[in-house]
C-alpha cells in the first residue's frame, strides 16, 4: 500500500507512546470539517511512501520510537492494511488506528488478529444527523453502528471523540450520543479548529462554555467522557 504522509515525531498522536504517525489518503466520508481536504480528495502533489519506505525509516527508528499511528483519509479503505500493520508489529512497534468506522470487516479483522494496541474512532453526530454532517445525507449509518458495538465489546483499547461544530450540533445531539455509546471507556469532545484546509469554510466551532456543556450532558452516560484540545 501507499502512505501519503509521514509525521516522524508525535507524543499526542498516540498518547503515553513516543511514536510517528502515518497518513493514508483518501475517504469515504466527506465531512465538511474535515482538517485533512488533500488526503480525502487525493490531491496530486502529495508525498508518496512505498511500504519499503516506511518500514526502512521505522528500522532505523527502533529503540527510539515505540509506537505507530495511523491515520488518513481514511486507512481501513486499503484493503491491504492489515498485511501492512503485521509488517510494522514483526518490528517491535505498538500500533494505533484512527478509523470513521465505516468499514467493520476489516476493523474486525484487525482487531481479532491482535494487530491493534489501541483504536479511536469517531462518532460525528447522532445517528439521526449522521449523514448530513458526513457530507452524504443518504448514508446508511449500519456499518458505523457495527464499528461502535464491536468497539464496546472488543475488550481493545478504544476511544470515541467527535468534533464539535456550531453548524451541526446541539446539546440533544450529545443526549443521543451519550445513550447510544453509554458506558464507553473513553470519550472526548474536541471543538473544531480550522486547520485552514478545510472541505467547507463555512464551519465554525463552538464557545468554551458550550463544550462544557456539551461536556456535562454526555457524562451523565459516559462517566469517563473529557474534553480535548482545551486549555
Amino acid at each position: 500500500m501507499i502512505v501519503n504522509g509521514l509525521q516522524k515525531l508525535t507524543l499526542l498522536d498516540f498518547p503515553g507512546v513516543v511514536a510517528c504517525t502515518l497518513f493514508t489518503a483518501g475517504c469515504d466520508f466527506r465531512c465538511p470539517f474535515c482538517h485533512n481536504a488533500s488526503l480525502v480528495y487525493r490531491d496530486e502533489g502529495l508525498e508518496r511512501y512505498s511500504e519499503e519506505d516506511i518500514l526502512g525509516f521505522l528500522r532505523k527508528r527502533q529503540g527510539v520510537l515505540e509506537g505507530v499511528a495511523i491515520t488518513g483519509g481514511e486507512p481501513l479503505l486499503n484493503s491491504d492494511l492489515a498485511g501492512f500493520i503485521k509488517k510494522i508489529r514483526s518490528l517491535g512497534y505498538k500500533i494505533k488506528l484512527d478509523t470513521n468506522g465505516s468499514y467493520p470487516a476489516r476493523l474486525r479483522e484487525i482487531i481479532e488478529q491482535g494487530l491493534a494496541d489501541k483504536v479511536a474512532m469517531d462518532i460525528k453526530n447522532s445517528k439521526e444527523k449522521y449523514g448530513v454532517t458526513i457530507g452524504i445525507p443518504d448514508y446508511d449509518i449500519s456499518p458505523v453502528e457495527e464499528s461502535v458495538n464491536l468497539l464496546l465489546n472488543s475488550g481493545i483499547d478504544y476511544e470515541f471523540r467527535t468534533t464539535v461544530t456550531k453548524n451541526f450540533h446541539e446539546n440533544e445531539d450529545f443526549e443521543k450520543i451519550g445513550e447510544w455509546i453509554k458506558g464507553a471507556k473513553a470519550y472526548f469532545l474536541q471543538n473544531f479548529v480550522d486547520s485552514g484546509e478545510l472541505i467547507d469554510g463555512s464551519v465554525e466551532g463552538v464557545s468554551p462554555e458550550t463544550m462544557s456543556g456539551y461536556l456535562e450532558t454526555v457524562k451523565k452516560y459516559i462517566p469517563a467522557a473529557q474534553l480535548r484540545g482545551i486549555d
